[in-house]
């Protein structure tokens, strides 16, 4: 959330024509995307356009999105459902805590549809869908955060509605449940909504709903791309202009090692193949070590030449078609791993798990087939050398830990002893 007018009342009644309870102007300095409004009778006389019968109908169809969410209370217990279902699925559902959730209804309903013309003071295509959910008496989602603005109308029955409205809340989640459930939740302001009540959250403010009896609750969300969508989905119209002759290039290569070590050079000229891109600092420095600032015209924005490195370490190590490694039925046990390197054994890699690696101050980062593992020098440059290594040549049990986990991927297999 940006900065919220702290003077902004939290909780409003609507005005006849104004169901945001104020003009759609004082709405967006005030409230939008800066502090939570709970806006009492915004749609007074709701008449509620789909019945519980008809949302259960609309889940058993195959297009539709939809999910089911039961808790079980004693043990704190979450299992989550997706559709679409068929009708005896109900009938095995508990009678109480438990919610269906369907998305895009307005796509299903005209009279759905019809709620999206009181929110026509936002950009249409900002409009994402009506999600509705119905819940029986304690049913709920759990304690949980959306990254997008949402107007939570409430159509049928009632449902009370926790926030923690702090800067600072807590936002860590569970992880012993499918759905997306915070840790911990104190909330900062209750209420029971009514018919007709609405309740509008900018995005990353904690919140509860829970139904109190059976009710439904009509959810009109905001469509937010995340900028990691933005840039993959750029990132991809900026490919398809891309002429294919337009390669990583290497024509100053010098003779390697024969190591697997992606070296300096071989970084800057990954950088020169991406020139739409500006980097934070050039990889080697002048003789005085000092970085050399590498800016693109046109790029907001800088990467830093550490993700650059490890993001290209885990890609050139991916091969390029769907073979991979598959993990062993039996993992050796560390014990086992140790008694092995005692009774001079060895381990052989995989041919589909190519291999490469990156100096990382006085360690190294070890990329197997996109995976990362630090380590040790000594061990990047065994295992950069060698299709097969004796474990006895491999020090210390931060490696051997490492060569352990990649016996455990698949990328090595464990050979018997070989008998003198």
């Amino acid at each position: 959330m940006t900065t919220s007018n702290n003077f902004a009342p939290i909780e409003i009644r609507a005005r006849p024509g104004q169901p945001l309870g104020m003009p759609p102007a004082r709405f967006l300095h005030d409230y939008w995307q800066k502090r939570p409004l709970l806006i009492r009778g915004a749609f007074a006389g709701f008449g509620n356009p789909v019945a519980p019968d008809d949302l259960a109908g609309l889940a058993c169809e195959e297009l539709a999105l939809s999910r089911i969410a039961i808790h079980e209370p004693k043990r704190d217990r979450w299992t989550l459902r997706t559709g679409p279902f068929a009708e005896a699925d109900f009938a095995t559902l508990p009678k109480t805590h438990w919610t269906l959730l369907v998305q895009d209804v307005d796509k299903w309903d005209a009279d759905v549809a019809a709620l999206l013309a009181h929110f026509r003071f936002l950009p249409s295509w900002r409009v994402d869908d009506v999600m509705i959910s119905y819940a029986e008496d304690g049913g709920s989602v759990g304690a949980h955060v959306d990254q997008y603005d949402v107007f939570l109308l409430q159509g049928l029955g009632r449902r009370r509605w926790q926030i923690d409205e702090r800067p600072d809340a807590p936002k860590a989640f569970r992880h012993d449940a499918e759905l997306k459930l915070l840790r911990d939740f104190t909330p900062t302001h209750d209420w029971l909504l009514e018919p007709g009540d609405m309740l509008y959250l900018p995005p990353g403010v904690p919140h509860h709903g829970v139904a109190v009896g059976p009710c439904m609750t009509y959810s009109i969300g905001m469509r937010a791309p995340s900028q990691a969508e933005l840039f993959v989905d750029f990132a991809e119209t900026l490919a398809e202009s891309l002429p294919e002759e337009a390669r990583l290039s290497d024509a100053d290569l010098t003779p390697a090692r024969g190591d697997g070590e992606i070296d300096d050079a071989a970084i800057e000229r990954v950088m020169r193949a991406m020139p739409w891109i500006r980097f934070d600092a050039a990889v080697g420095g002048n003789e005085k070590g000092e970085k050399r600032e590498r800016n693109v015209a046109g790029c907001p924005g800088s990467v830093s030449t550490s993700m650059l490195r490890t993001w290209f370490g885990r890609f050139i190590t991916r091969y390029r078609s769907a073979q991979f490694a598959a993990p062993p039925p039996r993992v050796p046990s560390e014990t086992a791993f140790t008694q092995a390197r005692e009774r001079g054994a060895h381990v052989r890699r995989n041919p589909w798990s190519r291999v490469a690696w990156l100096r990382e101050g006085r360690g190294a980062t070890l990329f197997v087939a996109g995976d990362a593992y630090a380590c040790s020098h000594a061990l990047a440059r065994l295992v950069g050398t060698y299709d097969e290594i004796a474990l006895a040549d491999v020090n210390g049990a931060p490696d051997l830990a490492v060569l352990r986990q990649l016996v455990a991927a698949g990328h090595f297999t464990l050979l018997r002893a070989k008998k003198t």
